[in-house]
């Protein structure tokens, strides 16, 4: 019985794994539309004909052609998704020769491509039900980011296992990288030749999930913003945001998939009203919340430390509401208090569900997918007819809610933010910037157990994401010295440490340490 206990708690970890690494992988292009979609709002807003008209500067020849090049090239993004997916995951899902599996990612949904195309093109069946588009040069089946999805995991999963083969001397050149390119090839035109005969009906499961979703009106609001909060600790949320972002879950628009990819893509080309269906599940519904509710529950923790605790606590605060307000990443403060007072935890996840239900209510239209100050002032502030101002008018009261019920909680319960004893990075003592990254990096892996107990370090946006071989090793309290602000153990074998903003400087340190 004991044996068959660890054998579902294996396949458990297993799952979790999973589908955490799949939700990074869907980071790394989600964070590059994001990007873009700064730089197209900014773009945007300035080409509007009321802006142009108080700033008569932006109609001169070559400051307009910037503009509107700018224009171009940041909305070009948002057409590869999937191709970029399939890159991401596959990249994201290697262990290792990472380079190796992202370039066979894009030959596996190329050979999708084609594969799709030629069944479609073979008179097997009457495929006119289906989408077709012209994908990369190739007239084939359009499953939208669903098809990238698919093509990366299947790389990444054939890349983990034939990366390494070997054959007999006399073909042993088509062993290795060059069997994995092999093998990806023939999958994926299996996969293609397929797609079109199980497309259908796949594809009306998926959208009828969304037609489910958008029938059930505010409360399906509520209950993705609810979930999207409560699926912080695990990692999880990237999965849920990127499929209701690419996919006909998020909803559909004139043949476009994905509420994201609808908004980016048609902001400029019809009245902003029309995109309100989807913008609800952007970053309008953050705002209140992340601007305002997150600030005051950080003033709230700061309140209630122990004095001996205050300077340390409110360093910690400052930076975390900091990254709140401007980006809209939470999770440095969302860690401070997630594992000291879940009963808080779980009133946030209430309160990110109310302020997503909220903003849908009152018809606010802001799009991409930051919950910060940026977002909030390039597509609400600069947008004529998003309705920013309610916002403005629903922060404040989000503020008073989270503060009193924080500074109650905590002063209820006694508790405080755990913070170490020691200010972060004390001992270090080098003398150029180089040089103190180079020593804080290797207190990392110090805390982590060592060179030898490290198998492999990516990281998201927060997070430094860690494989291990000895949970046991593991020394929070030296990571905490780090500047750690949270830790979650997905499984026996892998770790998260929470740094905020600045993890993707920290992973590159740690890995330059390790010779990754």
């Amino acid at each position: 019985m004991p044996a068959a206990g660890e054998d579902i708690i294996m396949k458990k970890n297993r799952v979790m794994d999973f589908f955490s690494a799949l939700g990074r992988s869907l980071l790394m292009p989600i964070a590059a539309l994001a990007a873009c979609g700064i730089v197209l709002g900014l773009t945007s807003a300035l080409m509007k004909a009321q802006v142009q008209a108080a700033a008569p500067f932006l109609q001169q020849g070559l400051v307009y052609f910037i503009i509107f090049t700018l224009n171009k090239v940041s909305s070009v993004v948002f057409t590869l998704i999937p191709v970029l997916f399939s890159i991401s995951i596959s990249f994201g899902l290697a262990k290792e020769e990472k380079e190796i599996a992202a370039f066979a990612g894009f030959i596996g949904y190329y050979t999708f491509l084609v594969a799709s195309s030629c069944m479609i093109n073979s008179g097997f069946m009457n495929f006119g039900a289906l989408k077709i588009s012209t994908i990369l040069g190739v007239e084939t089946l359009d499953m939208g980011a669903v098809a990238g999805i698919l093509s990366g995991i299947i790389t990444a999963s054939l890349h983990n296992r034939y990366h390494k083969v070997t054959f007999p001397v006399a073909i042993s050149f088509y062993g290795g990288k060059r069997f994995v390119a092999i093998v990806v090839i023939m999958a994926m035109a299996v996969v293609g030749l397929a797609a079109p005969i199980i497309w259908s009906p796949v594809s009306m499961v998926i959208d009828g999930m969304g037609g489910l979703i958008s029938a059930t009106g505010l409360a399906g609001v509520f209950g993705y913003g609810f979930l999207e909060r409560l699926l912080i600790p695990t990692g999880l949320h990237h999965v849920l945001n990127g499929i209701f972002r690419t996919t006909s879950i998020g909803g559909t628009y004139e043949g476009v998939e994905g509420c994201l990819n609808i908004f980016l893509q048609f902001v400029d080309k019809v009245d902003i009203s029309e995109l309100r269906p989807f913008t609800v599940f952007l970053g309008q519904g953050k705002m209140p919340m992340m601007m305002f509710g997150l600030p005051a529950a950080a003033l709230a923790i700061y309140k209630t430390s122990p004095p001996e605790k205050k300077n340390r606590v409110k360093a910690l605060m400052i930076a975390g509401v900091a990254a709140s307000i401007v980006s809209g990443i939470t999770e440095p403060l969302e860690f401070s208090f997630m594992f000291i007072a879940p009963p808080l935890f779980l009133f946030h996840a209430v309160m990110g569900g109310l302020s997503f239900m909220l903003m849908a209510a009152f018809k606010v239209v802001i799009g991409n997918t930051g919950g910060g100050l940026i977002d909030f002032l390039i597509w609400g502030v600069f947008q004529p007819g998003s309705r920013w101002y309610w916002v403005i008018i629903t922060g404040p009261f989000f503020s008073l809610i989270y503060y009193y019920v924080f500074k109650s909680y905590l002063t209820k319960k006694q508790l405080s933010v755990d913070v170490s004893d020691e200010e972060p990075e004390t001992d270090i003592q080098e003398s150029t910037m180089e040089d103190k990254q180079h020593a804080l990096a290797i207190r990392i892996i110090e805390g982590l157990g060592g060179h030898n107990n490290v198998s492999a370090v990516n990281n998201c946006l927060t997070r430094l994401r860690v494989d291990i071989k000895d949970m046991g090793l593991v020394n929070e309290e030296l990571l905490k010295k780090t500047g750690a602000m949270g830790f979650v153990r997905s499984s026996d074998i892998h770790i998260q440490v929470i740094y905020g903003p600045k993890v993707e400087g920290i992973a590159s340190n740690v890995r330059e340490v390790l010779k990754y």
